[in-house]
């Protein structure tokens, strides 16, 4: 009985939410969340590969200043914003 969804609910659903939510704003919250997505995507793969860039052997401290990094927010998108990375402060007293 509710374990199937047919067309009728699914066109009952999309009804709803034109009702809720105004046929205007519905494209502005696609693109949102399409951006959304897009962004979760990107920093899941920074995160990637930053946790295979910790298994290699680290460079010096002088080579990693010289290169900041930046991450994009979006593939498209163009602005970007430098990291700024904590320094290491256990050696240093």
């Amino acid at each position: 009985m509710f374990g199937r969804i047919g067309a009728p609910e699914i066109i009952l659903i999309l009804v709803v939410v034109v009702l809720l939510f105004g046929a205007k704003k519905l494209p502005d919250m696609a693109r949102a969340l399409g951006k959304s997505a897009r962004i979760l995507k990107s920093e899941a793969k920074a995160m990637k590969s930053e946790g295979k860039d910790a298994a290699a052997p680290a460079e010096p401290a002088d080579q990693q200043a010289a290169a900041p990094r930046t991450i994009k927010a979006a593939p498209g998108d163009v602005t970007s914003r430098p990291v700024q990375e904590p320094a290491d402060r256990t050696t240093q007293r």
